[in-house]
């Protein structure tokens, strides 16, 4: 048996598949979340948020997290660039809620069918596909009983132009009520060492009771876990972050503290913290979705899914990142009231 001074068994680099849900889909173990390529964490790159994007699926990550949201429209077009020539490797998740004017001006929140009809329309046009692998709904409106959500979803895995769908950042009962009216392949939620609401409030227990298939955003909690932002200042100017109650100088430094047990751990262990947390993820059952939009730290992404976490290595991080332990919300209070509804 593994001590925790011990180097945890490696396998190969390269990220095997598993089954997300009990509905047919296999994924790779880790997906690209590309949101950051196009909007919302600093400056973009499209030529390198494209280079990583093929390192991806040639390091066997080949399951992307998008949303029309992101850009809006952006994201979903530098993506098409890569699936012009690679479709057939990739399974594409993406999502809708938000109705945006042509010029991606927003519209407001709109879960009605109608709305969900047009909106694929325009992401199969601008990720230049015949079909989205999995389409989610990106936030419950509260205006619109999920059941027409998601039964208009249904309808458009019945037309082909959806294999499976899913849900993001759902409660509970909502997630019984969307999958009694079309079966949900999946339900995205943030989820890593940070953010463990969902092992609280009945969404982790949900999912596993009904075979819904569970995929985590943010599994480094927004990069601050691979110990690479510690103040404010190492995000640039316009990075989003900076507005969230998490990444204030206060919080940040609250929380180094719990980032030196990853980071120490991982030097035990001769891996980066980014890894360990990964893993930690992983080791949950669930599917992490990594942002990334550079190669470097892509690579570093990959290489967690050959490391292996022994009990004694899960307890100890379960024995300091308790409910009351981390500083500061992880969203905006207008970005928690989205959630969870």
């Amino acid at each position: 048996m593994q001590t925790p001074q011990q180097t945890p068994q490696q396998t190969s680099s390269r990220v095997q598949e598993v089954a997300l849900g009990s509905q047919g889909l296999r994924v790779s173990a880790q997906a690209l979340g590309t949101m950051g390529m196009s909007v919302w964490y600093g400056p973009r790159d499209d030529a390198e948020s494209l280079a990583t994007l093929h390192q991806a699926l040639d390091s066997g990550v080949t399951f992307f997290d998008t949303a029309e949201a992101y850009g809006p429209f952006r994201n979903e077009q530098l993506l098409a660039q890569v699936l012009n020539t690679r479709r057939a490797e990739a399974t594409v998740a993406t999502k809708w809620g938000t109705d945006f004017a042509p010029d991606g001006t927003s519209l407001g929140q709109d879960g009605s069918a109608e709305h969900c009809r047009r909106a694929i329309e325009r992401s199969l046009t601008h990720l230049g596909v015949e079909a989205v692998d999995v389409y989610y709904l990106h936030r419950v409106d509260p205006k619109v009983p999920v059941e027409e959500s998601v039964g208009a979803m249904g309808e458009l895995v019945t037309a082909g132009k959806v294999r499976f769908i899913g849900i993001c950042e759902a409660a509970p009962d909502t997630i019984r009520r969307a999958h009694a009216t079309f079966p949900l392949t999946a339900v995205q939620s943030e989820y890593s060492l940070f953010a463990r609401d969902v092992e609280r409030n009945g969404v982790l227990e949900t999912v596993r009771e009904l075979g819904i298939g569970f995929a985590g955003f943010s599994p480094l909690g927004r990069g601050v876990l691979s110990g690479a932002i510690t103040t404010p200042d190492d995000l640039a100017p316009d990075d989003a972050r900076r507005y969230l109650p998490r990444f204030s100088s206060e919080n940040l430094a609250a929380n180094e503290r719990l980032v030196d047990v990853v980071r120490s751990l991982g030097e035990r262990l001769h891996v980066s913290a980014s890894q360990i947390a990964l893993a930690w993820v992983m080791a949950q059952g669930v599917v992490p979705i990594a942002g990334t939009k550079r190669r470097r730290y892509l690579q570093d992404n990959v290489a967690a899914a050959g490391v292996h976490l022994s009990p004694q290595h899960l307890a100890e991080l379960d024995a300091v990142f308790t409910p009351d332990a981390v500083a500061g919300e992880r969203d905006t209070a207008a970005g928690l009231r989205a959630n969870y509804r």
